[in-house]
């Protein structure tokens, strides 16, 4: 399984220059817990840096930063981690467990932004699957009945 077939591909994206407190509106617009910044809006994005909603509320409403002054340049993570849409899903939430994020911004072959793949979306995978396995013990059983009927 790979990386793409799971990730969400609608990415909120906003350039540097943006402050926190927009950014956080557009989180709320949204509905998503994440602003990947990218360079090149015009053409395709790529991926500089992401803040989260728990970047805004730990790191900086919590020690009295103005994020109506701040942009998004200034705080961003630095050091993104991305990985390739083409990755296996297991690899994936391997380096995200190394690196300890919850959400990690998938890229293409160019590295332009191709979607974000999050802690929820790998969730949800595994509880697809494990609904899966308990679907094959119930049939197991009705067919061993049957059997033996």
């Amino acid at each position: 399984m790979q990386v793409g077939e799971f990730c969400n591909r609608e990415v909120v994206v906003a350039g540097r220059e943006i402050t926190v407190a927009d950014a956080a509106k557009l989180m709320r617009r949204h509905h998503v817990g994440d602003i990947v910044i990218v360079e090149n809006e015009e053409g395709p994005p790529v991926p500089v840096g992401i803040l989260t909603d728990r970047d805004i509320v730990v790191e900086l409403l919590a020690n009295d930063v103005d994020v109506r002054i701040l942009t998004l340049g200034e705080v961003m993570t630095f050091d993104l981690i991305t990985v390739r849409e083409d990755e296996d899903i297991f690899r994936a939430l391997k380096q995200m467990k190394n690196h300890g994020v919850r959400r990690i911004p998938v890229v293409d072959g160019q590295r332009k932004l191709a979607g974000i793949l999050a802690v929820d979306d790998l969730i949800e995978l595994i509880a697809e699957q494990l609904g899966d396995l308990i679907t094959l013990f119930r049939r197991q059983e009705l067919r061993e009945k049957e059997q033996r009927s």
